[in-house]
C-alpha cells in the first residue's frame, strides 16, 4: 500500500494524506488549490473566519488519520465487518481509507498516490475507479455510519440491487437491526413525520429483504427474509455529479468518539449563525424541537451536516437518521445539552432562547420556530400515528414526550406572546 494518498474534492487534487517514516499521518494542502480564489470547500475546520486556508489540521498518530477523514470512515459494527472483510485491524485508518476512498459522503474522493496524474496538474480527469476500490473485491459498502448499510441503485421493477462494487449507488440500504427490532419502521416513520412538519428529508422507502439483489450472505440470516430494509436516497448524489457535504464533528475538528461530548447545540447554532443563513439557522430550531417530539436523544455532532450545494457556501443540509431512540435506550437525557436542559423533562422554550443568544441571533424566530414545529406535530400527529407503520413502542414514547416535555406542553398558549421575545 502507498505511504501518500491523494484528496480528490470535484475532480481536482486538492491535497494528500502523508504517513511519515516516524508514524504519524498528516494532510497537506496542494499550493496550487489554495491559492484559488473560487476553489470548493473541503471543509470549514481547514478555512478561517475570511475564507483563507490555514492548513492541514492536526497530524495524527495510531494508526488514525486526521480528525476531517477520520469521520468519513464507519463507525462500530460497521467498521468491524469491512475491516475483517479487508483483512486489515480496524484501527488501521489510513489503510481503510485506502480502501473505502471510491464513495465516501460528500465529493471527496481519496486513491493512491500511484494511481493519479502528476502532481502539478490542478484540473484532473475523473477518478479512476481501478484504484478506488480494493483489488479483491472484498469490500462491500463504504457508507459512514454504524448501522451495516449498503450503497444500492434502483431497478426499472422499483427493487434496489447493490452494485457488483457496493459501490456507487444513489440509494444508502440500511439493514433491519439484529439487537432492535423494527428500526426500518422506526425511522421510516420518523423521517415521514418530519417532512409532514416542514423539515427538509430525503425520499425514504420501506423494502421488503427479498426484493434486494447483490446482498453479500455473510450480511444477513434468514430472521430478515421476512422483514424490511430502509432505502434512503442520498442528497449528496445527482444525475450531474457528487455534492459536497460534511457533519459537524468534521466541521468542528473533533474525533467521532467525542460526538456526545466536547460541544453543545448552542455550539451548532453559531456555526449556522456565523456561515449559513436565516433558513438554516430557523430549520435547526425545527428540528431540535423535533428530537424534542419524537425522543430522539441521538442528535450528535455526526448527525447534523453543512452541504455544499454550489461547492463553496455552507448550509444545513437534508436531515438524516431521524429515529425514535427512547423505546431503544429509554430515558430522559438528550444527546447534548440545550441550554440549560440536558434531559427532556428540563427543556423548556427558555432554553432554546438561551441557544438562541448564544449564537447571537434574534431569539424571537428561533423560538417561535420550535414553538410552531411542536403546534404543527400536534395537529397531524393523530392521523399521522394511524397511517404511519409505526412500532406500538414509538408510538407510546412519543404521547409521552407530548404530554412531559414542558417546552412541548407549554408551546401552544404562549405561541404568539414568547415567540417574540424581544
Amino acid at each position: 500500500m502507498s505511504d501518500v494518498l491523494v484528496v480528490r474534492l470535484h475532480r481536482q487534487d486538492v491535497g494528500e494524506i502523508v504517513r511519515l517514516p516516524s508514524g504519524q499521518i498528516q494532510f497537506e494542502f496542494y499550493p496550487a488549490y489554495a491559492a484559488q480564489r473560487d476553489r470548493p470547500t473541503l471543509s470549514r475546520s481547514f478555512l478561517d473566519d475570511t475564507g483563507e486556508v490555514t492548513g492541514g489540521g492536526r497530524p495524527a498518530n495510531n494508526g488514525e488519520v486526521p480528525d476531517f477523514f477520520s469521520n468519513l470512515l464507519p463507525e462500530g459494527e460497521l467498521r468491524s465487518y469491512l475491516a475483517a472483510k479487508a483483512g486489515v485491524p480496524e484501527t488501521r485508518e489510513f489503510e481503510l481509507l485506502e480502501l473505502l476512498g471510491g464513495d465516501l459522503p460528500g465529493a471527496v474522493v481519496v486513491v493512491s498516490e500511484d494511481s493519479r496524474e502528476p502532481r502539478d496538474r490542478v484540473a484532473v480527469d475523473a477518478p479512476d475507479r481501478r484504484h478506488a476500490f480494493p483489488p479483491r473485491g472484498a469490500l462491500t459498502f463504504s457508507l459512514a455510519g454504524v448501522q451495516l448499510k449498503f450503497s444500492a441503485i434502483e431497478k426499472a421493477s422499483g427493487g434496489l440491487t447493490i452494485p457488483a462494487r457496493g459501490m456507487g449507488g444513489d440509494w444508502i440500504l440500511k439493514l433491519p437491526s439484529l439487537r432492535f427490532d423494527d428500526i426500518p419502521e422506526n425511522e421510516f416513520s420518523i423521517m415521514s413525520l418530519a417532512g409532514k412538519v416542514g423539515i427538509e428529508v430525503p425520499e425514504t422507502r420501506l423494502v421488503p429483504m427479498r426484493r434486494i439483489e447483490g446482498l453479500p450472505p455473510e450480511a444477513v440470516n434468514e430472521r430478515m427474509a421476512d422483514e424490511n430494509a430502509l432505502a434512503v436516497r442520498r442528497y449528496d448524489r445527482t444525475a450531474t455529479g457528487r455534492i459536497h457535504a460534511e457533519d459537524f464533528a468534521q466541521a468542528l475538528s473533533m474525533r467521532a468518539d467525542h460526538k456526545y461530548r466536547r460541544y453543545t447545540y448552542a455550539h451548532f447554532a453559531r456555526i449556522l449563525a456565523a456561515f449559513t443563513d436565516e433558513r438554516s439557522v430557523n430549520e435547526f430550531s425545527r428540528r431540535l424541537m423535533y428530537a424534542a417530539l419524537t425522543g430522539n436523544a441521538d442528535l450528535h455532532a455526526k448527525n447534523w451536516s453543512l452541504i455544499y450545494r454550489d461547492g463553496r457556501t455552507p448550509k444545513l443540509s437534508p436531515a438524516y437518521d431521524l429515529l425514535c431512540t427512547r423505546p431503544l435506550v429509554p430515558g430522559e437525557t438528550m444527546a447534548l445539552r440545550l441550554g440549560s436542559a440536558s434531559g427532556w423533562r428540563d427543556l423548556t422554550l427558555d432554553d432554546f432562547a438561551a441557544v438562541a443568544d448564544a449564537a447571537h441571533i434574534d431569539p424571537g424566530p428561533f423560538v417561535h420556530t420550535a414553538a410552531e414545529t411542536a403546534e404543527r406535530f400536534r395537529d397531524i400527529w393523530p392521523e399521522a400515528s394511524k397511517s404511519l407503520p409505526l412500532p406500538d413502542a414509538v408510538r407510546s414514547a412519543i404521547e409521552i414526550q407530548l404530554t412531559t416535555v414542558p417546552a412541548i406542553t407549554k408551546a401552544r398558549g404562549p405561541l404568539r406572546r414568547r415567540g417574540r421575545l424581544r
